[in-house]
């Protein structure tokens, strides 16, 4: 037999995945490794997926998707961030946020084409890269400036073979966030280098102490952008697998080629779920918002009294703990704690090497969760003399 793709054998498995399949090898472990909402979905929002079952749309839409879903993402962009993109020929929905970021990379990239992507990063996107015969350059974000992307950073990482760069803000896994005037100067530097970004916004709404902010806001470098959001956080509809895409028309057209041949189109009922999301479930949105919000603030102030320094995430639901007082690698702490106390959580350097000395954290999970597994991360602590 020949061998295969020499790129995906090559492929790190993730590091997420690596402690959460562990962990489920173990009872009584509390597990705060994967982003995903313990909250259910809304029930008026499965309900009009099942009543467009039962009337019988159970057919595949268009390429695009429903153009009555689109129209109202498109209305949802303009009310609630400020971004104007026609449903027509620059919305895209997608298989989950996934294939919004894989069907960008594969449409912009030429073989040898650098796309920059900032360290720590969410675990998919080198992938992403690699796979589209892309060559990732790295950018790393530090904790002392809140894991921000600096216009003096950007300028010096861009190179004649750059093609684009991938951000995340709300940024998995470190929760920073970048604001209006943290974008506003780094405009100059996209418009005269003319690379594209890649922005996977799908935390947008939980965005908890500050108004979100998008590159897609500025007029002068609105074409450059490929906005990549979602249902799966801010909606809790992770399984629903829906996504989308907003772009320029031309950057549109080719990204739907990908698109219409791999998917042909996003599952319908998670359409049709999708429209009675937008229409009526935003208070659902409120709601499990200042819950995490709360959870945030607990988890936050336990671990800074229990002696982990950490950064307070102004969005997402991750904390990005610095546990360099423990002497230990990421992967050790979280081998240890696992097999000590039986926490799961997830070390840094699944993000990327700048991750090291740090875990990620995830405050998805129920009050009553965090709590115990505090107590539990707390007796592991003073075990290291760590108080």
């Amino acid at each position: 037999m020949k061998e295969l793709s020499k790129t995906v054998q090559d492929l790190k498995p993730s590091g997420i995945r690596k402690f959460f399949d562990l962990a489920n090898t173990m009872e009584g472990v509390i597990s705060l490794g994967v982003g995903e909402p313990d909250f259910a979905t809304p029930w008026h929002i499965c309900e009009n997926a099942i009543e467009s079952m039962y009337d019988g749309k159970t057919h595949y839409t268009a390429n695009r998707g429903l153009l009555e879903l689109r129209r109202e993402i498109a209305k949802f962009h303009r009310e609630h961030y400020n971004q104007f993109y026609d449903p027509e020929d620059e919305i895209i929905v997608t298989v989950g946020g996934s294939e919004a970021i894989d069907i960008a990379m594969r449409a912009l990239i030429n073989p040898g084409d650098e796309i920059i992507v900032l360290d720590p990063n969410y675990v998919a996107y080198e992938p992403s890269i690699l796979l589209a015969g892309g060559i990732p350059v790295h950018i790393q974000l530090t904790e002392e400036k809140e894991f921000k992307l600096l216009p003096e950073d950007l300028k010096n990482a861009i190179t004649p073979k750059t093609k684009a760069i991938m951000i995340n803000f709300p940024s998995n896994p470190t929760g920073g966030v970048m604001t209006y005037e943290d974008y506003e100067k780094l405009v100059p530097i996209l418009k005269e280098s003319g690379i594209y970004v890649i922005s996977d916004e799908i935390y947008a709404e939980l965005s908890f102490d500050q108004k979100f902010a998008s590159l897609a806001q500025f007029k002068e470098v609105r074409d450059q952008i490929i906005v990549v959001n979602g249902f799966s956080k801010a909606f809790a509809m992770t399984g629903w697998r829906l996504g989308y895409t907003l772009s320029n028309k031309e950057v549109s057209q080719a990204m739907t080629k990908i698109h219409q041949y791999v998917i042909m189109s996003a599952p319908t009922a998670a359409q049709h779920a999708a429209i009675e999301a937008l229409r009526n479930g935003y208070t659902d949105v409120l709601r499990m918002k200042e819950e995490y919000r709360n959870r945030r603030n607990l988890l936050v102030n336990r671990l800074n009294r229990m002696g982990l320094p950490t950064h307070m995430p102004h969005g997402t639901f991750y904390v990005f703990a610095n546990i360099k007082k423990s002497g230990l690698s990421s992967d050790d702490f979280c081998e240890k704690l696992l097999s000590d106390q039986k926490v799961a959580c997830v070390p840094g350097t699944a993000f990327g090497e700048s991750g090291e000395g740090f875990i990620r954290i995830s405050y998805a999970y129920s009050m009553d969760h965090i709590k115990t597994a505090c107590d539990r991360i707390e007796i592991f602590l003073k075990k290291l003399g760590i108080e």
